[in-house]
C-alpha cells in the first residue's frame, strides 16, 4: 500500500483519494503509532520507563454519565484511558493516523471510505473488536439522545458495508470534508453494555485501562488493561482520579503529595508552580479552547451590527491573555488557532482594539441599555476586564454569574439574555467541522440565534468538499471567516491552552486534540 499527505503550513493531513494509508505492524512502530502525542512533551525526557504504580489525578469535575458523547468534565478522563477510536490525530497536524484501523482508502469522489481494521484488538470484556462495532459506534454517536457535537457528520453516514470482520466500507451521503474528524473523535463502544453507558454503571473499550468504579463526586478508578494489544503497555498499574472542585483545595493536594497530577489549577498557581521547580505544566497544545463573547443577536439593542462591532472594537484582548491566561494563549479576531488552515493573519487584525472607532459606531447607532453578561465558574476574571472593557465606550453591562449546569442549558438551548462569557473548541480540527458541529457556531442553531443563508451556505460548501485542504478548501474557510467577521454574533478573545500540572516523577504525560489523557507510555520515577 501507499500513503501520501499534501500540507498547508503546519497543518495537513491525508489526501486520501483513491490512496490508501499505509498499514504500520511491528511492535515499536505499534507503540509509535497509538502513543503518537506524546512525542509533543517526551522530548528531553531521557527517565527510563519503570513499570507499575498508581497516578493519582485531581480534577475539578466529575462525569456525567448522560454526557459521555460530549467532551465535558470528566468525560475526556474516561475516553482517554477506557476507549479508543478509528485514527488518531498527532497534536501538531491533521494527519491522521492509525489506531483500530490500520489503512484506509477514500472514494475519488469523497462518498465512500474503506478501512481495514486490526485484527489482534480485544474489548475489556475479551470479545474481539469487529467491523460491526464499527457501524454500532457510529450510529450510536448519530442519535440525538447523545447531543454528540459531530453528530450530524456521523448521520451523514448513510451506510455500511461489511465486507469482513476486519473490513468496512462506509457510504456517505455527500463528500465530508471533515471524515477523519469523526473518525479521530468517536470512541469504539461495547454494544453489549451500551444500555450502561448514560447510567455510569460500567464502561467497556478497547483502550489501556479499565474502568473500575465511580463514586460520585468523589473519585473515578481505573486499572491496566493487562490484554492491551500493545505490547508491554501501559506502564502504569492503576489510575485514580479524585474530584475536588476548590482551586486551592487542588492546589494543596497537589503540593502536600496526594495527588501526582492537577487539571485547570488557576493559571496563577500553575505559573508560580512552574517557575518554583520540581512541577512541569503541560499547556495542551494542539487542543486549543478559545475565549469569546457571544452576543443573542435577538436582542434589540443587540442586533444593529454596528453595536457589534463596538463591542468587538472595545475588546482588550492582550490584557485578557496576558492577565487572566498568564500567557498560556494568545489573541485573536478570527475562530482559528494560528496552526489551522483557515488561520488568515490579515482577517485576524480586523477588530483590534480600538476605542475612538467603537465610540464612533456608537454613535450610529442606538446605544443599549444596560446588558447581562452571563458567565459560569472560571470566567468571572474574564467577564470583569469585558465590562471595564465595555464601560470604556460607554456601554454598560451587569455580571450574571451561574452554576455551570444553567451556563450550559442556556447555551444549548438559546436562552442567553444579552451577553455572555465562555470558551469553544473543535476549530482545532479541519476548519468546517466547526461550522455544523460547535454548539456556538452552527449554522441551523446556535445560541446567539444568528440566522444567515449566506453563513449557511458558506458553512455547507466547505463541509461537503472532497478535500479538507488545497486551494479549494482554503477559499471555502476564507469566506466562512468572512461570513462570521461580518455577521459577529460571536466576538473571539483568544486561545487559552487547558493546562495539566504534573510533579516531575510524572513522564510520558501525553493528550490527544480533544484533551484527553493518554496515558499509554506514562509512568512514575
Amino acid at each position: 500500500m501507499n500513503s501520501t499527505s499534501s500540507g498547508f503550513g503546519r497543518r495537513n493531513f491525508l489526501r486520501t483519494s483513491g490512496i490508501a494509508a499505509a498499514a504500520i505492524f511491528g511492535g515499536a512502530a505499534l507503540a509509535a503509532c497509538t502513543s503518537a502525542v506524546s512525542e509533543q512533551k517526551a522530548g528531553g525526557d531521557d527517565a527510563t520507563p519503570v513499570r507499575g504504580g498508581t497516578l493519582k489525578v485531581g480534577i475539578r469535575e466529575d462525569l456525567v454519565p448522560a454526557n459521555l458523547l460530549t467532551n465535558t468534565a470528566a468525560t475526556p478522563i474516561v475516553i482517554g484511558l477506557v476507549y479508543e477510536s478509528l485514527i488518531r490525530y498527532p497534536n501538531d497536524t491533521l494527519d491522521p493516523k492509525p489506531l483500530l484501523a490500520k489503512s484506509w482508502q477514500l472514494a475519488a469522489d469523497g462518498r465512500s471510505l474503506s478501512l481495514d481494521l486490526r485484527d489482534d484488538v480485544k474489548f475489556h470484556s475479551g470479545r474481539p473488536f469487529t467491523a460491526k462495532d464499527v457501524e454500532f459506534s457510529l450510529r450510536t454517536y448519530a442519535d440525538a439522545k447523545w447531543s454528540a457535537q459531530l453528530r450530524s457528520s456521523a448521520a451523514a453516514v448513510t451506510g455500511f458495508d461489511i465486507v469482513s470482520p476486519t473490513r468496512i466500507v462506509l457510504r456517505l451521503a455527500h463528500p465530508l470534508s471533515n471524515i477523519y474528524d469523526l473518525l479521530d473523535t468517536v470512541p469504539i463502544l461495547d454494544s453489549e453494555t451500551a444500555d450502561k453507558l448514560g447510567t455510569g454503571d460500567t464502561y467497556i473499550g478497547t483502550g489501556p485501562f479499565k474502568y473500575v468504579q465511580r463514586v460520585p463526586n468523589s473519585q473515578l478508578i481505573f486499572e491496566k488493561n493487562p490484554d492491551y494489544w500493545i505490547p508491554e503497555r501501559p506502564y502504569l498499574d492503576r489510575v485514580e482520579v479524585s474530584i475536588i472542585p476548590d482551586p486551592n483545595a487542588l492546589l494543596n493536594a497537589l503540593k502536600s503529595g496526594q495527588i501526582a497530577a492537577a487539571r485547570e489549577l488557576s493559571y496563577r498557581d500553575a505559573e508560580n508552580l512552574g517557575k518554583s521547580g520540581g512541577y512541569t505544566v503541560h499547556d495542551l497544545e494542539g487542543a486549543e479552547l478559545q475565549a469569546y463573547v457571544g452576543v443573542n443577536v435577538t436582542e434589540p439593542a443587540l442586533a444593529d451590527v454596528r453595536v457589534r462591532q463596538a463591542i468587538a472594537y472595545s475588546l482588550d484582548r492582550e490584557r485578557i491573555i496576558n492577565e487572566v491566561f498568564r500567557g498560556a494563549g494568545y489573541p485573536l479576531n478570527v475562530p482559528w488557532p494560528k496552526n489551522s488552515p483557515a488561520f488568515d493573519e490579515s482577517r485576524n487584525t480586523k477588530y483590534s482594539r480600538d476605542l475612538p472607532k467603537a465610540k464612533q459606531l456608537l454613535d450610529q447607532s442606538a446605544r443599549p441599555p444596560k446588558l447581562p453578561l452571563t458567565f459560569a465558574p472560571g470566567y468571572g476574571e474574564v467577564a470583569q476586564i469585558v465590562q471595564a472593557n465595555l464601560a470604556d465606550v460607554g456601554i454598560e453591562v451587569e455580571l450574571d454569574p451561574v452554576d455551570a449546569a444553567t451556563f450550559v442549558k442556556q447555551l444549548t438551548g438559546q436562552q442567553f439574555r444579552g451577553l455572555w462569557v465562555t470558551d469553544h473548541s473543535w476549530a482545532q480540527f479541519v476548519p468546517s467541522t466547526l461550522t455544523v458541529s460547535a454548539y456556538p457556531f452552527n449554522a441551523r442553531r446556535n445560541a446567539s440565534r444568528y440566522d444567515s443563508p449566506a453563513y449557511t451556505a458558506a458553512a455547507d460548501t466547505a463541509w461537503q468538499l472532497a478535500q479538507g485542504t488545497g486551494p479549494e478548501a482554503v477559499r471555502a474557510y476564507q469566506a466562512v471567516t468572512d461570513q462570521l467577521l461580518e455577521g459577529l454574533f460571536l466576538i473571539e478573545i483568544g486561545v487559552r491552552f487547558q493546562q495539566y500540572s504534573t510533579v516531575n516523577k510524572v513522564h510520558g504525560f501525553a493528550w490527544t486534540k480533544r484533551r484527553e489523557p493518554v496515558l499509554t507510555d506514562t509512568f512514575l520515577s
